[in-house]
């Protein structure tokens, strides 16, 4: 499975990025083109971050193989949930569990400052995102996951 992140703090815009990029509300299937006329994408997309919307590592990587997808898109928080750190950690131990899983990470993109700590040559910073138009933020990021 390739994976796609997105990692903010609340307001930086994750979830008007990943709607931009997929025209997904909340989650869906989506065909993405990746750039130089590579296959097609089967893309499982869910807005919203992780933690906020209380989904354990195990229970997305669970839910992405019923989709029957190659690849997955979704949003973390750079830190656990305050209510429940063990089970909604923060966004390293999500990328852990993927990779455990034999996830491959394609992308990060950190919208705004927080990327939580997070340290990786597939990760791109976007620390204007959060008063950046959104069509530009969301173009910006399409580029770095070398997406059409």
């Amino acid at each position: 499975m390739d994976a796609y992140i997105v990692i903010g703090n609340p307001n930086t815009r994750k979830a008007s990025v990943v709607r931009s990029l997929t025209g997904c509300f909340n989650r869906s299937v989506r065909d993405i083109q990746p750039l130089g006329g590579k296959p097609l994408l089967r893309l499982y997309a869910r807005v919203g971050s992780l933690q906020d919307t209380r989904c354990a590592p195990e229970d997305f990587i669970a839910e992405a193989a019923r989709m029957r997808c190659n690849a997955v898109l979704c949003c973390l928080a750079p830190g656990a949930n305050p209510d429940h750190r063990e089970r909604f950690p923060d966004a390293q131990s999500y990328l852990a569990a993927f990779k455990a899983a034999g996830w491959r990470i394609c992308s990060i993109a950190v919208l705004g400052q927080n990327g939580g700590g997070v340290r990786s040559p597939q990760l791109l910073q976007f620390p204007q995102a959060p008063i950046t138009a959104i069509n530009q933020t969301a173009r910006a990021v399409r580029a770095h996951f070398g997406w059409e």
